[in-house]
């Protein structure tokens, strides 16, 4: 269920269509923003949203292929296609300053688009994710990337073993809802758009490679969150972005590849604060009158 304060709306991008969470002053012309991963969608952050939308504008969308989004078939399912959307999005909403959270395949997505637009970006968070130059695929995603076995492997991912493989690769069993919604959204045209993406990155440490030169010199305040029982994007990653980032780092123990859903309470107890003083002035995140 959406917080009542939460709306929903569809924003068009080069004719493909996202589903975009809104909620706090939307004359407020800096923002934060929550770029989800695979499988998504913007849900994973739905508890966080309400409570810093307490204090900052804040917007989720569902990213094309994922949530509610259009499953376009010839959308860009590339990092660059999605910063454009999301640009898109944000011009949309006339959003000009930025505080990205990033989860997942969001943070390459997001960091796509912060190299693209490095003065308009503020801080980050990331969470279970970050600029990783030695990171390579995990076995899914070798699975996905592969013709064929790709197509089979996502073809033979019922509900039942869905649930059991996710709950299986992590610390603690996942909510229902958390399960039922990830299981919903994934008709053949989410699960073919998770394939494009994988297929056309052959080498997530060689983009992270590249961006590591643009993202120093921005010297970003960054807020590092990483479940400590993570199968897909290990825990050691998360001290070495105070290389790349002005970072604080937290360790979040019993928790898995989304912290977020496991102990979304103790995310909240971070994230809150953190973003709280990226505001600067209090004025920041309203809208000056």
């Amino acid at each position: 269920m959406h917080h009542a304060s939460m709306e929903e709306k569809r924003i068009a991008v080069d004719g493909v269509t996202s589903s975009v969470f809104c909620a706090g002053d939307e004359r407020s012309t800096e923002a934060v923003v929550f770029v989800h991963g695979n499988p998504g969608p913007s849900d994973d952050f739905h508890y966080l949203l309400p409570q810093i939308a307490a204090f900052a504008r804040v917007i989720a969308p569902d990213m094309p292929g994922f949530g509610r989004a259009d499953r376009a078939r010839d959308f860009d399912y590339t990092a660059e296609g999605f910063a454009r959307h999301l640009d898109g999005i944000l011009r949309a909403l006339s959003i000009e300053r930025v505080h990205l959270v990033l989860h997942d395949l969001g943070g390459a997505w997001g960091f796509q688009w912060a190299i693209e637009h490095t003065a308009r970006v503020k801080s980050v968070a990331l969470i279970n994710v970050g600029i990783m130059p030695d990171y390579r695929w995990h076995s899914l995603a070798r699975i996905w990337r592969t013709p064929i076995v790709g197509e089979l492997f996502q073809l033979l991912a019922s509900k039942p073993r869905v649930r059991h493989a996710l709950n299986a690769n992590n610390p603690r069993p996942f909510p229902d809802a958390f399960l039922d919604r990830v299981t919903g959204f994934a008709d053949w045209g989410h699960k073919r758009a998770v394939l494009k993406f994988y297929r056309a990155t052959s080498d997530p440490g060689g983009r992270a490679r590249a961006a590591i030169d643009a993202v120093k010199s921005l010297r970003l305040p960054a807020l590092v969150l990483w479940g400590d029982g993570d199968p897909f994007v290990p825990v050691k990653f998360a001290e070495s972005q105070k290389q790349y980032f002005d970072a604080e780092v937290h360790i979040l123990e019993g928790c898995g590849h989304w912290p977020m859903v496991d102990d979304p309470e103790k995310v909240a107890s971070l994230l809150m604060p953190f973003l709280r003083r990226q505001g600067g002035s209090p004025r920041s995140f309203t809208a000056s009158s």
